[in-house]
């Protein structure tokens, strides 16, 4: 199914309905929810996410997980999608929280061609073969660190989003804990409790969801690795290699194309 409206099938007696979607640069996709679990995936641009456990930016040939009726809102950056909308009672991952997804080259053919499935499809045919398989695909997908928790502590939230439109590698801990008057073992120990990460981890990763974006747009490494405040471009591209497991540029080349194949898949 393709740029179908979710509403308009929603009711169909199957467990997972897929549909893909293609959306201009720049579509925001304001705070809503659905009824059904989602696996939206990207086969071009960018995708970021947002709920009130955090933020997530999804790379292209990536996935995210949104758990049922889980409020998020989405702003897609030239992105064309598959999605998948599996009933509650049927999910194959379990967690509260949305997650990013490793998509398999297996995960990938098979979003590929689930969109020649009908909402009404015969589930003891291909289709309902299909549709286990991505079920079960879906459960093996391993996690991708691209999400950056949100603090419960209102005060701590407040900084951290604020940091979030803004990061910088060499912010220092010891600044924060000045504005929240707290000791700086105190504000480790806090940052901690709250976000389950240290204050280092967080940054580096808030730098990297602020880099992504830049790079998908055109900007250079050079420029992003400056503007985010790392000592040389080497020096951030070693960070991104670290976390993703390739080099912005390759990254860059995967968001700007066209193919149909996610990296490391034969052409």
């Amino acid at each position: 199914m393709h740029n179908i409206p979710l509403a308009s099938v929603d009711a169909v007696a199957r467990p997972l309905l897929a549909i893909s979607t293609d959306y201009a640069p720049g579509t925001l996709l304001d705070t809503h929810s659905h009824r059904r679990a989602q696996v939206l995936y990207g086969m071009s641009g960018l995708m970021e996410v947002e709920t009130d456990d955090g933020a997530w930016v999804i790379p292209p040939f990536s996935g995210v997980w949104i758990p049922a009726g889980k409020p998020h809102r989405v702003r897609m950056q030239g992105v064309s999608t598959r999605s998948l909308y599996i009933e509650p009672a049927a999910a194959p991952r379990q967690g509260l929280h949305c997650e990013a997804l490793v998509v398999s080259a297996l995960l990938h053919q098979l979003l590929l061609a689930s969109i020649t499935m009908e909402a009404l499809y015969d589930e003891q045919g291909r289709d309902g073969a299909l549709a286990q398989l991505l079920m079960h695909e879906v459960r093996q997908a391993p996690t991708m660190p691209l999400f950056a928790p949100i603090p419960q502590d209102l005060l701590l939230a407040a900084r951290c989003k604020a940091f979030l439109k803004a990061p910088q590698i060499r912010a220092a801990p010891e600044a924060w804990a000045a504005q929240l008057h707290k000791s700086l073992r105190s504000f480790n120990r806090h940052f901690r409790q709250q976000t389950g990460m240290s204050f280092g981890a967080w940054r580096q990763q808030a730098c990297l969801l602020a880099a992504l974006p830049r790079l998908a747009g055109g900007q250079s490494v050079t420029q992003v690795a400056l503007d985010l405040g790392y000592d040389s471009p080497s020096a951030f591209s070693t960070m991104f290699r670290k976390r993703l497991g390739r080099a912005p540029s390759g990254f860059m080349r995967a968001a700007s194309s066209g193919n149909e194949n996610p990296p490391g898949t034969a052409q």
